[in-house]
């Protein structure tokens, strides 16, 4: 029950923290990129970097303070960075045709994905 708390306040916090850098986007335009979305999933997946080679080194970071940052906080200001961070556990795995597939899959179907259910919104 513990861990379930630390990854829910951990994403409360960076939902939050994603909400309001996502805000980016009213204050910039550059060629219409989302701003904020651009940055909440460059800046998490930095972090998570951070985190999994802290964790990766030493003892610093225990099971529940990995729980609280990486799985609450990073998952709650991006998905993107969980996603980042698997594909750099495959490559340090050797696995580089599945970073391969996995990121054309995840690519590729998301965008079919969103497409398929914005379309059905118009048929309704």
């Amino acid at each position: 029950m513990k861990n379930f708390f630390l990854v829910g306040i951990g994403g409360f916090i960076g939902s939050i923290a994603r909400y309001y850098v996502s805000k980016l986007n009213l204050h910039f335009d550059l060629f219409s990129i989302p701003l904020g979305t651009l940055t909440v999933n460059v800046l998490g997946s930095f972090i998570i970097g951070i985190l999994t080679g802290i964790s990766a080194k030493s003892e610093l970071l225990s099971a529940e303070w990995r729980l609280f940052l990486m799985v609450g906080l990073c998952g709650g200001f991006t998905t993107f960075s969980s996603f980042t961070n698997e594909n750099l556990m495959l490559m340090h795995n050797g696995q580089l045709l599945t970073v391969l597939v996995y990121t054309s899959l995840s690519v590729i179907l998301g965008f079919i994905a969103v497409y398929l259910g914005y379309t059905l919104t118009n048929l309704l």
